[in-house]
């Protein structure tokens, strides 16, 4: 046997290759990257939810138990809804929970209603002046609050809306951020398609409601959350407008609520908790549609 025949070729040596890992692009990311990336969600997502988990689980806390104990206990050792039941006991909350329902819900459907008409008017309607138009909603959005409330109180005392909650809904009845998002919603859709329904004969508000209008449900829901959000969340103008202790909103009961018992967290939680949960529940309910809604009408040159 020759010694070409007695040395055997070792076998070729495997080298392992790291997990291939690529974002929606296509571009690849390492593994130290996308831990790095994770870290960094974790850490966002405890300082924004980790707030309201810590009311919470003060809410649930009874009287006995030390919320101020250290090292912090987070979770209850006996969870009760006692102090929910205090709150209800203490300030009419489902009253003003109430008034501020409807006042939400109210500028909900104004804002949705008026932003896509608006907005339709401004992306596929041509008129003199639309362009200035556009740049005025644009410059609306650059004027503070703080600078034309006092505006704004003079002009529903002159109507006689002063402590009615109509004057707490008409001054942000339309939203100059949502006349622009369904404005580029509206923009981004295909000129085709309002075309063939032109040539069948469909007019102006035909082309609108079955037409442009389905198309952007994702942007309406995005309007109708910032909507909810921001008409249920408002404190300054409600604390202005009105006086009537019977039509207050849920944020100035809250605010009574806390001046009362100051030294009891235990309630200025439950309140806090019962503020924030409704628009849990709405987010929870549109989300699907929200983030489709937020490419659809980004705001775009």
């Amino acid at each position: 046997m020759s010694v070409l025949e007695k040395v055997r070729p070792e076998p070729p040596v495997t080298v392992r290759k790291e997990p291939r890992v690529t974002d929606e692009h296509g571009r690849r990311i390492h593994v130290g990257e996308l831990v790095w990336r994770y870290l960094l969600l974790l850490v966002v997502l405890a300082l924004t939810v980790g707030p309201f988990l810590w009311q919470l689980s003060t809410s649930l806390k009874g009287p006995t138990e030390d919320i101020y104990s250290s090292p912090p206990s987070f979770l209850p050792a006996r969870p009760t809804l006692h102090n929910y039941t205090r709150v209800a006991d203490t300030i009419p909350v489902w009253d003003y929970a109430l008034n501020s329902l409807k006042v939400a819900t109210a500028n909900v459907v104004t804002n949705c209603v008026g932003s896509a008409l608006a907005g339709y008017a401004l992306a596929r309607l041509r008129f003199r002046g639309r362009r200035v138009t556009t740049l005025a909603f644009v410059l609306a959005m650059l004027v503070p609050v703080e600078g034309i409330v006092i505006a704004q109180f003079t002009t529903m005392r002159e109507l006689g809306l002063n402590n009615t909650l109509i004057g707490v809904v008409l001054p942000g009845a339309i939203g100059a951020m949502n006349v622009l998002l369904m404005r580029n919603a509206f923009r981004n859709l295909p000129y085709e398609i309002e075309e063939a329904a032109y040539v069948d004969g469909a007019d102006v508000w035909q082309r609108f409601l079955r037409v442009a209008l389905p198309s952007v449900k994702g942007t309406l829901a995005v309007v109708a959350i910032f909507a909810f959000m921001g008409a249920w969340d408002d404190f300054l103008w409600p604390l202005i407008v009105l006086s009537d202790p019977s039509k207050f909103t849920l944020t100035i009961g809250l605010n009574y609520l806390h001046g009362t018992f100051a030294n009891d967290e235990r309630l200025v939680a439950a309140g806090t908790v019962i503020a924030v949960a409704p628009l849990i529940a709405l987010f929870a309910c549109l989300q699907r549609y929200f983030f489709r809604g937020v490419g659809e009408g980004a705001v775009k040159g």
